[in-house]
């Protein structure tokens, strides 16, 4: 595969050799593409805890204030239609 570099993108690449974080152009762009990749992951895992810990408040929520819906009614739908006041 060939990749074609912007000349900041070769800068960069110049520099982080200069700095020895790899011994050849392909090793660093292979070491920038791994903690890319790591912080994907990382990322993911950090949406996964948010998106648990918002479905425990209001979880929580729906308790402490004893609210229901009618059947049918989802809160997706709820907070879709109130963006459109």
């Amino acid at each position: 595969m060939q990749v074609s570099l912007t000349p900041h993108g070769e800068e960069l690449l110049r520099q982080q050799l200069a700095r020895g974080l790899g011994r050849s152009p392909e090793e660093v762009v292979e070491r920038a593409l791994e903690t890319v990749a790591q912080q994907d992951v990382i990322l993911t895992e950090e949406e996964k805890k948010r998106r648990r810990e918002a479905v425990a408040a209001m979880l929580a929520f729906r308790e402490t204030h004893h609210l229901t819906l009618e059947p049918g009614v989802r809160i997706q739908d709820l907070l879709h239609e109130g963006h459109k006041y």
